[in-house]
């Protein structure tokens, strides 16, 4: 189970790490369109939702009753389906600013780093009880991983269009 997680951490992290790259820093903070994020602005909320994971796991957590991984195919269900708009919580919007292309890539060589060692060191068949993403039940620790990682493959998804509207490709 972790080295399954841990394979797909690392090529999740390549898969944005290579789009990502591909932007210049122009491009970066480009919009697209009107009412988008720029691919800073949309990597800047992957990088908040892929946060706080490290005090979650070690708040409170129990032993779980059910498959650890229930809930990530229908997470795969929601996050992946590009046809539904999705609004993201208050705390995940990214600020409105210029993005630093190379400041953002230190900062997912460092989330990706932060979610190797968080599948590393803890028991993912825990249920943390200190959050919950609205419509589902509680979460396992690999579950929230899981869910960090789909998010993020979504978010991917979207700065691969956004870099073909701003090339004109």
């Amino acid at each position: 189970m972790k080295t399954t997680l841990q394979t797909n951490i690392v090529e999740t992290f390549k898969n944005l790490s290579e789009i990502h790259s591909k932007f210049s820093e122009t491009e970066l903070n480009t919009v697209p369109y009107e009412g988008s994020w720029t691919a800073g602005q949309t990597t800047q909320h992957i990088l908040k939702a892929c946060s706080g994971y490290a005090a979650l796991f070690l708040g409170k957590t129990e032993e779980t009753t059910r498959t650890p991984d229930l809930y990530i195919k229908d997470i795969e269900a929601l996050f992946l389906n590009f046809n539904i708009k999705m609004n993201a919580p208050d705390y995940l919007l990214p600020e409105i600013i210029d993005y630093n292309k190379g400041e953002q890539t230190l900062e997912l060589l460092n989330k990706e780093a932060d979610l190797l060692t968080l599948s590393a060191i803890h028991d993912l068949t825990l249920t943390c009880l200190d959050s919950q993403v609205p419509g589902f039940e509680k979460f396992t620790i690999l579950e929230w991983l899981s869910f960090a990682l789909i998010h993020t493959q979504r978010h991917t998804h979207q700065l691969n269009e956004i870099y073909k509207i701003v090339n004109k490709i």
